[in-house]
């Protein structure tokens, strides 16, 4: 199961790597992928990131999903992206995972994919979540639409990813060995 994860220049280097990390100990395949031609990365903290891809390589059929990590000025590059909306669009459509933490949500709200869903995201940005049923909780789960508040929510927000696509016992199993409570 391929899951797609764009890191576009400024993305929160933490939410990122904790959600791949913890996707392929699930045995998913979290491929990620440049909003340009240029595979390498900078990080919000300047942490430089190899990606799998580059965002022409993609072809979204391939895949079951996206994660978008937060950051900025990450966050702005993914909601300013017209590709990373139409994948937006294209996974809601199919009811596939479509999920954001941090400021990312943004982009769904751009999308138009939070009209009446549950959903959260780094305090301030809450405007920006167009249509949606802005919610106070750490992690919010819609149907296929997951959220969460920041990058202190990152390892909860990858187990309920990780309970999504695979199953709870999966989720805790890894909770388990990382020692998570």
């Amino acid at each position: 199961m391929k899951i797609m994860i764009p890191l576009a220049e400024g993305f929160e280097e933490t939410e990122a790597i904790t959600i791949i990390d913890l996707l392929r100990r699930a045995q998913a395949e979290a491929i990620t992928f440049s909003l340009s031609k240029e595979k390498l990365v900078k990080g919000a903290h300047a942490i430089y990131v190899q990606t799998d891809l580059a965002i022409d390589e993609i072809q979204k059929e391939n895949f079951l999903g996206i994660v978008l990590p937060g950051g900025m000025p990450g966050s702005n590059h993914l909601r300013d992206s017209d590709k990373i909306i139409e994948f937006i669009n294209y996974f809601n459509s199919k009811k596939l995972l479509t999920a954001a933490i941090c400021a990312a949500p943004i982009a769904l709200g751009r999308a138009g994919v939070l009209k009446g869903v549950s959903a959260c995201c780094y305090p301030g940005n809450e405007s920006q979540l167009t249509g949606a049923i802005v919610s106070d909780d750490n992690i919010c789960i819609d149907d296929n639409i997951i959220t969460a508040k920041s990058m202190a929510y990152a390892i909860p927000f990858s187990l309920e990813l990780i309970k999504y696509l695979v199953n709870e016992e999966t989720a805790n199993k890894i909770a388990m060995g990382i020692l998570w409570d």
